[in-house]
């Protein structure tokens, strides 16, 4: 599957090791519907982009119902993980981070999956919670914020959860990247507890209109429960700021909404939804049915399932911040990533080599 979250640049790949002097960095986010990469190299404030990869491995299947990953769904990780094992050794790349997030939170045999993929492909990964999982998104996103804007709501819709964070973007200019990275002005934030995958299993999808309002009402009272949101939308409509949604279903949305013949960053990222062009491309997916929003270019096969479940919840965010435009991020976590580990204050120290033989190597793993 070709990826379609490709960084603050143009996908570009380059040849194996440092460029130019440079080192390679690389972020790996184990999601719970999607196994990403993104290999880049500093420059300036940002970086470019050398390789990215994306695969669905669906790691969150059936968790809401067992409590545990599944045995499919681990396999289908471990063939994401080799696959960006064996990229990061193409490229030589010499530090990497790799996190995981909700499904591998809540799941019972997590730690037990987190040492199998350390001990078969060398990648060590750090769960990190849902605050910090809001942090780093913020922090992939902060380019997208308008010079005059003085607070921004980032929405990002994973698998397993949807973060929801107010951000001072006037705290967040004068801090610039270096005061971002230290402390992001994060003025309130939430973890909702659903998202695509779990939207998805909790409702019988075989009948979609009959599912559609069901989802909705569940997407509708995660939000209404947020104890800061009517703090939140007074400081959002006091501050006349807007939304930056940062997933797949806000990215295919976009692509959608443009009609793009297939999916075109430049064109995406960065681009911007009023609520009724929303509403309208939402609508729109929904009659269509999941066999349908399979056909469109932007969406495919393995996307167009989960896409109803996307649309309750950003209907859902949509309505409780009603009035307010989105402007769409082709960035996020993994941005968010990298610029941690290529900016950070504290000193990077290079790990000495264990005695047994690295499989991905020689990568050091930082942070």
């Amino acid at each position: 599957m070709a990826d379609k979250n490709n960084g603050s640049g143009s996908r570009r790949r380059g040849p194996p090791g440092s460029q130019k002097g440079r080192p390679l960095y690389a972020a790996v986010d184990l999601g719970t519907n999607n196994c990403r990469l993104l290999v880049a190299e500093p420059r300036g404030q940002s970086f470019r982009v050398v390789d990215s990869y994306s695969q669905i491995a669906r790691l969150g299947e059936g968790l809401h119902d067992t409590g545990r990953l599944s045995d499919a769904a681990v396999e289908r990780a471990m063939s994401a993980l080799h696959a960006i094992r064996n990229k990061l050794k193409q490229h030589g790349v010499g530090r990497v981070r790799c996190i995981a997030t909700e499904a591998c939170r809540k799941a019972t045999n997590g730690p037990d999956f987190i040492r199998r993929v350390q001990t078969e492909t060398g990648l060590t990964f750090k769960v990190i919670g849902a605050k910090e999982e809001a942090r780093l998104a913020t922090i992939g996103c902060h380019d997208l914020i308008e010079p005059d804007t003085k607070s921004v709501l980032v929405v990002d819709v994973g698998g397993g959860s949807t973060e929801l964070s107010l951000v001072d973007a006037g705290a967040m200019r004068s801090g610039g990247l270096s005061g971002l990275l230290r402390e992001a002005p994060i003025l309130d934030w939430t973890s909702l507890k659903v998202g695509v995958v779990t939207l998805s299993e909790a409702f019988d999808l075989s009948d979609e209109v009959a599912a559609w309002p069901q989802m909705l009402e569940r997407a509708r009272s995660e939000v209404r429960a947020w104890p800061a949101l009517e703090r939140v939308t007074q400081r959002l409509g006091q501050d006349d700021g807007y939304l930056i949604g940062t997933s797949g279903t806000v990215t295919c949305l976009a692509g959608v909404h443009l009609k793009l013949d297939r999916y075109r960053r430049d064109k995406v990222d960065g681009s911007w939804l009023s609520r009724a062009d929303g509403v309208a491309t939402m609508s729109l997916l929904r009659e269509l049915g999941s066999s349908g929003r399979a056909r469109l270019p932007t969406i495919g096969e393995e996307r167009a399932p989960l896409m109803l479940a996307g649309c309750a919840i950003m209907e859902a965010v949509w309505e409780a911040f009603d009035g307010h435009k989105l402007r769409v991020a082709d960035r996020g976590l993994r941005e968010g990533v990298l610029l941690s580990m290529m900016h950070s204050t504290r000193p990077q120290r290079r790990r000495r080599p264990k005695k047994r033989k690295s499989t991905t190597g020689g990568v050091d793993h930082v942070g």
